[in-house]
């Protein structure tokens, strides 16, 4: 049996091995999930263009000097040694560059990060499912990890046409609540990087008409908001 100094010490190693920070472990899940690692370089900030810089102007040649005579006898100088006024170089403005696509599969605005995942509620519920945990999970793992902590992100709620436009607003908004919460207790982001809103059926992912029952638009976006 061990001693009562070994005992203490076996109890002080397994409490450390549950006292892991929770974005530490979120950054090495997120290094070992090809689905978490895909989310952060879907979310990471967009170039908004590209700059062209402008072409440097090329400056005027200026007429040589001409010498002095060197005879007694004054001379009229050539009519070439006259100076020519420098005429201004106009130039180019860059040609404007168009902005990035829309992410694939979202309804963000073009050039913005942004992913959305299908994430199934029972109806009418915002309890998420073990289902929509395990869709959820690298998403927490993705926001927890150093590429994107740096930075906050909005959770989107949506829903199809199917029932009542002002019902399935609220129904959105208690949905994204609920990722919201999640992501923050089971992967440790931190509230203050995320705002959770719901969008009820206002902005389909596939425009199919009022009443129809389409998983595609029954989705949770999520967007940098530092993009």
């Amino acid at each position: 049996m061990p001693s009562f100094p070994m005992r203490s010490a076996l109890a002080l190693l397994t409490l450390a091995s549950f006292a892991l920070p929770g974005p530490v472990a979120g950054q090495v899940a997120a290094q070992d999930d090809p689905a978490a690692l895909e989310l952060i370089e879907q979310l990471r900030p967009r170039t908004r263009g590209i700059r062209v810089p402008a072409p440097t102007p090329t400056p005027t040649p200026t007429p040589a000097e001409v010498p002095a005579p060197t005879s007694a006898v004054p001379q009229d100088p050539p009519a070439s040694a006259t100076p020519l006024p420098s005429l201004p170089v106009a130039t180019p403005a860059p040609l404007p560059q168009p902005a990035p696509p829309a992410p694939p599969g979202t309804t963000a605005p073009a050039g913005v990060a942004a992913v959305s995942i299908t994430v199934n509620f029972p109806s009418g519920s915002a309890t998420l499912t073990r289902q929509a945990q395990d869709a959820l999970a690298p998403l927490g793992r993705a926001l927890s990890s150093a590429e994107l902590a740096p930075f906050r992100f909005r959770i989107e709620g949506h829903t199809d046409s199917v029932g009542a436009e002002v019902l399935n607003q609220r129904l959105s908004a208690r949905r994204a609540q609920a990722v919201q919460d999640f992501l923050v207790s089971r992967f440790g982001v931190s509230g203050q990087r995320l705002e959770a809103v719901g969008l009820g059926e206002s902005r389909p992912l596939v425009d199919v008409g009022d009443g129809v029952d389409e998983p595609r638009n029954r989705r949770v976006q999520v967007i940098n908001l530092d993009d």
